[in-house]
């Protein structure tokens, strides 16, 4: 477990997104060739390209689930159903561990203003709980999987 948990934490602090950094992590294992998975995850960063919703480590785990417990037939209710009890778990879990799936709750600031990503900077929010919040998603993602 903790090898990818640390690759996904080291694949964040390298500079990518935190959806980046798990979606390239679990991809790669279920059949998603890693610059296709760095490319799709690219905007979910920030909570939506900055928009302050769903942390982007937490939309990267749930295309995780997606890929590997995903309905592929229109008539799969039953394999549909699995894989949104899945998220709904996931979401449960760290919204117990954090209070929130949001990332402008999570960070208590907006992104998407200059004040919000400057606050970000100065008071070291990328490098201190971003990285945690990465961890965490893919610990979830370790036990959910």
């Amino acid at each position: 477990m903790g090898d990818r948990v640390e690759k996904a934490v080291a694949c964040f602090r390298e500079g990518f997104t935190c959806s980046q950094a798990i979606l390239s992590t679990y991809g790669s294992e279920l059949g998603l060739e890693r610059t296709m998975a760095l490319k799709a995850a690219s905007v979910f960063g920030a909570g939506m390209g900055r928009l302050g919703e769903v942390c982007g480590a937490v939309t990267g785990a749930l295309i995780v689930i997606g890929l590997k417990h995903g309905q592929t037939e229109v008539k799969d209710k039953e394999t549909k159903e699995k894989a949104y009890a899945l998220v709904r778990d996931f979401a449960d879990r760290f919204r117990t561990r954090e209070g929130t799936l949001l990332c402008r709750e999570l960070l208590g600031c907006d992104l998407a203003t200059p004040e919000g990503m400057a606050t970000a900077r100065q008071k070291g929010y990328f490098t201190e709980r971003c990285p945690r919040f990465v961890r965490e998603a893919a610990e979830i993602l370790e036990d959910v999987l």
